[in-house]
């Protein structure tokens, strides 16, 4: 299977998260491999943007992209959330809450677990992503970066003390309203799925019936 390069960019984007786990583990002994976790970090965020451009606009949206693209950006805020919310990796004086990991990484559990049930219950594959999801993600995005630019950026605005905590709680905001949304869709598709199914025996059984 020949892959597109949003496919590849995509893939990159999974290949860059091991560096920068890697500057993660020191970014709390050295400003250089916390700067170096910031400069992998903006390459994929760009590259998210640049991928996504490619599918929409250059028509090269496909069914291995829509799987990859999601789950490059799930494995990244993962490593990220963990790594930032421990105490032997976090920024000095900006550790993530352990409420605010659990609200985001329970929520990307719970679209896994709801995935597999769709599949379960319907034998179909849908991913179907939603604008607030989108919006969580991008939240996220900024939490993350605010976070390993904080020690900097307060010495230069005295309100970034303050903006780092509003960040991190509109993201796990976010990962609520995402997936109550997602669980709702989720259901009504089923439910309309099932009708169809019934439609369709009800259809084969009289046809039967007529036979």
């Amino acid at each position: 299977m020949r892959l597109t390069a949003a496919n590849q960019i995509t893939l990159l984007r999974i290949i860059l998260i091991i560096p920068f786990v890697l500057c993660m583990v020191e970014a709390n002994h050295s400003s250089f491999y916390r700067y170096a976790a910031l400069g992998i970090f903006v390459v994929m965020a760009v590259s998210d943007a640049v991928d996504g451009y490619l599918a929409r606009v250059k028509k090269q949206a496909t069914r291995l992209g829509a799987f990859l693209d999601p789950m490059a950006d799930k494995l990244l805020i993962t490593c990220a959330c963990i790594l930032l919310a421990s105490q032997r990796f976090a920024v000095p004086g900006f550790q993530l809450p352990l409420e605010v990991v659990i609200l985001i990484l329970g929520k990307d559990a719970l679209l896994c677990l709801g995935f597999m049930t769709f599949y379960f219950l319907t034998d179909h594959v849908r991913i179907a992503p939603v604008w607030v999801g989108k919006l969580a993600t991008f939240l996220q995005l900024v939490m993350v970066a605010s976070i390993l630019i904080a020690p900097e950026m307060t010495q230069w605005l005295s309100g970034w003390a303050i903006w780092v905590p509003i960040c991190w709680w509109s993201a796990g905001v976010a990962a609520i309203l995402a997936v109550t949304i997602y669980i709702h869709d989720g259901l009504r598709y089923i439910s309309q799925f099932e009708q169809q199914q019934n439609r369709q025996e009800d259809a084969e059984k009289e046809k039967t019936g007529k036979k």
